[in-house]
């Protein structure tokens, strides 16, 4: 079902995909994404429907997105890639740092939204290929861990 939500005074048309199946299919403006929801706690990330509380504006902006909406990386074995076009606006890691799954190694923008990518298991940064300011695709290698 397409819906139409507002942030930061911008309109988008969202559709989201079946939320049990991983990564989770979304499509904004008629452009396709693969999203992995994380969850902070032990509630399972699909229940049964219940009625939608009706908010006559929507209130979500930037900085209140929920947790769930972050990004873990496109992986392939021991490489987190990007999991959309954007630009690199930050490096949280260097190599020979540790990492847990989850934790934010860099943040990609995309669409004036900033996405935090997440390593997708515990590991050691091998290296890092991607630059502040530096333009990437899908699927570009962005870190590589040991």
């Amino acid at each position: 079902m397409k819906q139409k939500i507002t942030i930061n005074d911008k309109t988008y048309e969202v559709e989201v995909g079946d939320l049990a199946s991983m990564p989770v299919r979304v499509t904004v403006n008629g452009k396709d994404y693969d999203v992995v929801l994380e969850t902070t706690t032990s509630e399972p990330l699909v229940s049964k429907p219940t009625a939608p509380a009706i908010s006559p504006k929507p209130i979500a902006t930037a900085k209140q997105r929920p947790a769930a909406a972050t990004l873990t990386s496109t992986d392939s074995g021991n490489e987190i890639r990007s999991p959309m076009p954007g630009t690199i606006v930050g490096i949280d890691v260097k190599p020979g740092d540790n990492v847990k799954a989850g934790q934010q190694v860099c943040t990609l923008e995309a669409m004036k939204m900033k996405n935090a990518i997440r390593s997708p298991k515990d590991g050691v940064i091998a290296s890092v290929e991607v630059s502040n300011g530096q333009k990437v695709n899908f699927g570009d290698i962005l870190i590589r861990l040991e």
